[in-house]
C-alpha cells in the first residue's frame, strides 16, 4: 500500500498522529482487519514498535482489538473516528482550561510573578523590546498591554484595522475606560466602518483621519507597537510588528499623535 506523503501529513495535522500512528492507521483502513506483522510489513513500521503504537491507536479510538489469536486489529469507520477525536479533544482543552483555571490566586502562581517580577527588574530598558510576527501574535501581546495601561492607550489605524480592533480589543479596551484609561482611535472612517466607530463611542474617542498611513498602539507614553507592513497588502499570518518599551520614543509618537488629534 502506497499512502502519499501529503496525505499522511494532513492526516497527522487533523488528527493529532504521529507519523508511525498515522502509517499503521491507513495501512489498516486499506485493510479493514490485520495482524500488527501484516501492518508493520504494509506500511514500513519495524515491527517491535507496532504492538505499542496499534495500542496508542486503539486507546484514541482509532482501532478494536479482535479477541482470538493470532491477534488481529479492526479498523473504526472513518465517520466515528472524527466523532471520538472530537470529543475526546473536547474533553482535554476542558481538563486543560480547568488546570489553568486552578493557577490562578494559587501559591504556583505567586511563584511565577515573583519569577517574572525579579528577572525584570534585572534587565536593561533597552533590551525590553520585541518581534511579534503573525496577527493572533500582534492582538495577543496589544491586548496585554491596555490591560496593564493606567493613563493612555492611543491608536492609530487603517480602516479594516480599526474594525479588527474593535472586535478584537474591546473587552479590554471597555475594561480600561472604567480605570479611567483615556483611549483615543484615530482611523480613517469609512461607510463600512461607521457603525462599528459608533458602538465604540462610550469606550474611546473616535477621530477620522486619512492624512498618515500608519498603524501603531501606545501605552502610558511607555510602551509602543507598530506595525511595519501595509495591512492591505499582507497576510494575517505574516503580519508583523514591533514592541518597544522606550518612554523617550513613545513619548514622541504620543506628541505627534495629539498634534494631529487637534488638527480639523
Amino acid at each position: 500500500m502506497i499512502v502519499k506523503d501529503e496525505l499522511l501529513g494532513t492526516l497527522r495535522r487533523h488528527f493529532d498522529l504521529n507519523l508511525y500512528e498515522v502509517k499503521l492507521w491507513t495501512a489498516l483502513l486499506s485493510r479493514g482487519v490485520s495482524t500488527a506483522g501484516e501492518l508493520s510489513d504494509i506500511a514500513d513500521v519495524p515491527r517491535s514498535r507496532s504492538y505499542d503504537v496499534l495500542e496508542s491507536l486503539e486507546k484514541k479510538g482509532f482501532v478494536v482489538m479482535k479477541l482470538g489469536k493470532p491477534i488481529k486489529y479492526i479498523a473504526i469507520p472513518p465517520g466515528e473516528v472524527v466523532d471520538r477525536v472530537r470529543k475526546n479533544m473536547n474533553v482535554e482543552a476542558q481538563e486543560k482550561v480547568k488546570r489553568l483555571e486552578s493557577v490562578k490566586g494559587s501559591t504556583l502562581m505567586e511563584e511565577l510573578e515573583t519569577l517574572h517580577t525579579q528577572g525584570i527588574a534585572l534587565i536593561d530598558p533597552a533590551e525590553m523590546s520585541g518581534c511579534l510576527r503573525g496577527r493572533n501574535n500582534l492582538y495577543n501581546h496589544l491586548d496585554l498591554l491596555i490591560k496593564d495601561a493606567k493613563k493612555s492607550v492611543n491608536i492609530m489605524t487603517s480602516d479594516t484595522g480599526f474594525m479588527r480592533k474593535a472586535e478584537g480589543l474591546r473587552p479590554s479596551l471597555e475594561k480600561a475606560k472604567k480605570r479611567g484609561v483615556a483611549v483615543k482611535i484615530m482611523a480613517p472612517i469609512t461607510k463600512e466602518n461607521k457603525m462599528v466607530a459608533d458602538s465604540l463611542k462610550a469606550i474611546a474617542q473616535i477621530k477620522h483621519t486619512d492624512k498618515i498611513k500608519s498603524r501603531f498602539v501606545t501605552v502610558d507614553s511607555k510602551d509602543m507597537v507598530f506595525m511595519t507592513l501595509d495591512d492591505k497588502q499582507v497576510h494575517p499570518s505574516y503580519d508583523l510588528g514591533v514592541w518597544v518599551k522606550t518612554p523617550y520614543f513613545t513619548t514622541a509618537m504620543d506628541q505627534m499623535f495629539n498634534s494631529l488629534w487637534m488638527q480639523k
